[in-house]
């Protein structure tokens, strides 16, 4: 690449936050785009990839697609055609594989009950609740809703290894994004649209990302060119205190490790996952051929360990971060030329679908800028 050559847009990261302002940078705004990643591959964390026996695999956990936006949906199918799928998580408690979310299959399974109405296991819900006057943690949100014993089981040991911290120390979003039912759903998600990229999401954004206005740098951290490409603004997709060299100290995160194992089997498990709150080291385990609808001989798993060092995989809900963050926040609202998208850069815990929401809203915040200037000078 010819160092003379400038862009309008450097694109910092070329996962889903990045990828998408790109995309619509290049194709709708047509402007000349350089996107750079210290990875070797596009896709960030839902880079998926066929391992040495064929097998397609997530790389870095299981990446479910799931949104109530057709808006989402709609700007995604552009470029993957889909395949349907629900995604159901059973999980391992009292020598037992049962539903999670909870649901009523799941008490009547561990309690030995034959309950056969909402009415009735919401009235359990209620006989074991021990309901706060303010929920302000995890733990009161779980046993505000379903009492100790389901608290005990289910979250307080599956957050301990996921977070390093106990439900008490966490704000009370870290739980609530689960529920508990009443009726025998035992989806894990109940939003509108609920797919896989038919051919994977590393196949998906390698067509997002073919555009003449788009180039890619891999293996290319964007300080190494500053100073050498020529760009007019930046959009960045890093954690938001790196950029900023840490002047306020270090956003905490957790972050995971992977084993992946290649099994000479058709099918190791019922479902894609299954969580293990209590009784191992890891936190759940995913057989990928669920997912992707792959026929093969063989089977493909991993196991996930949570870690304290690594790469920034989830931003920690507690206030001092939250706190910390807001500092962060205004050097970067004052700062011209540069827009923060995405998890890491926003220092929040997003789905897929919420960080493309993100990114498209982004992208039409800057196309309504650059209009109303035009409108200005002409």
């Amino acid at each position: 690449m010819s160092e003379a050559k400038s862009f309008d847009y450097l694109v910092v990261g070329a996962g889903f936050a990045g990828s998408v302002v790109a995309e619509r940078l290049a194709r709708v705004s047509n402007k000349r785009v350089l996107v750079v990643d210290r990875r070797s591959h596009i896709g960030g964390n839902a880079y998926d990839h066929h391992n040495d026996d064929g097998l397609l695999i997530h790389e870095y956990g299981p990446h479910i697609f799931h949104t109530n936006s057709q808006r989402v949906f709609d700007y995604l199918s552009q470029f993957t055609k889909w395949r349907p799928y629900e995604h159901r998580v059973l999980a391992s408690v009292d020598g037992m594989l049962v539903p999670i979310p909870i649901n009523r299959t799941t008490i009547n399974a561990l309690y030995g009950l034959e309950l056969s109405s909402d009415d009735e296991v919401e009235a359990f819900y209620q006989s074991r609740a021990e309901p706060v006057e303010r929920s302000t943690t995890s733990e009161d949100v779980v046993v505000g809703r379903v009492g100790r014993d389901l608290y005990e089981k289910f979250f307080r040991g599956y957050t301990r290894k996921q977070w390093g911290l106990d439900p008490s120390e966490l704000d009370a979003q870290v739980t609530a994004r689960v529920p508990a039912r009443t009726n025998t759903d035992d989806r894990y998600f109940t939003d509108t649209y609920q797919a896989m990229p038919l051919h994977g999401y590393t196949a998906m954004f390698e067509r997002m990302l073919d555009h003449p206005n788009i180039e890619i740098m891999r293996n290319t951290d964007h300080r190494d060119i500053e100073g050498l490409i020529p760009y007019d603004e930046m959009i960045f997709t890093g954690p938001i205190d790196e950029f900023f060299d840490h002047c306020y100290g270090t956003l905490p995160y957790r972050s995971l490790e992977f084993a992946h194992e290649t099994l000479d089997t058709p099918e190791h498990q019922r479902v894609a996952v299954i969580n293990h709150p209590n009784d191992k080291l890891y936190t759940r385990v995913t057989e990928f051929k669920h997912l992707t609808g792959q026929v093969h001989p063989k089977t493909a798993i991993v196991y996930e360990y949570p870690r304290a060092e690594g790469d920034p995989y989830y931003p920690i809900p507690r206030r001092e971060c939250t706190e910390l963050y807001a500092e962060y926040k205004l050097l970067a609202d004052a700062t011209p030329g540069v827009h923060f998208v995405g998890r890491l850069a926003t220092y929040r815990y997003y789905n897929m679908d919420q960080v493309v929401a993100q990114s498209l809203t982004l992208f039409d915040k800057i196309r309504g800028v650059k209009a109303e200037r035009e409108s200005r000078v002409s």
